[in-house]
């Protein structure tokens, strides 16, 4: 016979099924197979429910800071940009540091433009928001 999980272990199965939104997952991390897991869920059905909206109200949360401090970083964004050009600064780096600074500016620029024009998506978060917004302003 199978050792009774405890409430604890069950609200960990919980929190791990809703951060990988998978059975298999979630029982390779506990431990225990699929099938528990699922049978954790169905009985648990308030307490996901419950979990579920706390974790939205959580990113909820985090993305309306992330949006009060849209000027800031903005502010920070400038001076990087200023930083990394700054002819001082590229004297003293290395190949590798520039060459690394350089391919992280390429892949978020292609990321976030097509055409030259910032691209819309759904699902931006704040800080591309304000990528973006610097993107349109800064064109001619």
């Amino acid at each position: 016979m199978a050792a009774r999980l405890t409430d604890k272990r069950k609200k960990k199965i919980i929190a791990d099924y809703l951060e990988t939104e998978s059975y298999n997952a979630t029982a390779k991390k506990n431990g225990v197979c699929g099938q528990t897991v699922r049978r954790v869920i169905e009985e648990s059905q308030n307490i996901t429910e419950k979990f579920k909206a706390k974790k939205e109200q959580n990113d909820a949360d985090i993305l309306a800071y992330m949006e009060s401090q849209r000027g800031l970083v903005c502010q920070i964004i400038q001076k990087g940009l200023d930083a990394l050009n700054s002819p001082d600064k590229l004297a003293d780096a290395t190949p590798a540091q520039i060459t690394t600074a350089l391919g992280t500016l390429i892949d978020k620029w292609t990321a976030i433009t097509a055409n030259g024009r910032a691209t819309q998506s759904a699902e931006d978060d704040p800080i591309t928001k304000s990528l973006k917004e610097y993107i349109n302003h800064a064109e001619p």
